[in-house]
């Protein structure tokens, strides 16, 4: 018998073995990273379920600044409510909206009743427009008046 066909044989057996190695060693390796994925989606699930709890019961809260209890004005989202506002806000917000076009603070004091003559009155109502216009609930344009959002 020839030796060489049989050498041929071994070596391409010898090709086969290394090959089945390599490709159960692939295999190990994409099973193992699809567990791992199968976890990570678990895991962003979970996460994503907390988050829209979070959300859904996210109301302003009191924060404290200077040890004094202070309400949070919340960042202005598709999906944040007006009446998620503090009430003053809300008042702001809504005489802002009645007005027939921007406002300056002095009308909206004069809106919501406060005396808009007394300086220490009316600068607290400034801040929280600012605030608001910070936040996304209101626009303040070049001039200093302050309007909604469209």
């Amino acid at each position: 018998m020839d030796p060489e066909p049989l050498k041929r044989i071994t070596a391409r057996r010898a090709e086969l073995d290394e090959r089945e190695e390599l490709l159960a060693k692939e295999l190990a390796e994409v099973r193992a990273e699809r567990d791992e994925l199968a976890v990570a989606e678990r895991v962003l699930e979970r996460v994503s379920e907390q988050l829209a709890d979070e959300r859904a019961s996210a109301a302003p809260a009191p924060g404290q600044v200077g040890g004094r209890a202070v309400m949070l004005v919340p960042h202005r989202t598709p999906d944040t409510e007006e009446t998620m506002l503090p009430p003053d806000y809300q008042r702001i917000l809504a005489a802002v909206r009645q007005a027939a076009g921007p406002v300056m603070a002095r009308q909206v004091g004069d809106a919501l009743g406060i005396d808009v003559s007394v300086r220490s009155k009316l600068e607290p109502l400034r801040g929280k427009l600012v605030r608001l216009v910070d936040r996304s609930w209101l626009r303040k344009l070049p001039d200093g008046r302050f309007t909604t959002r469209l």
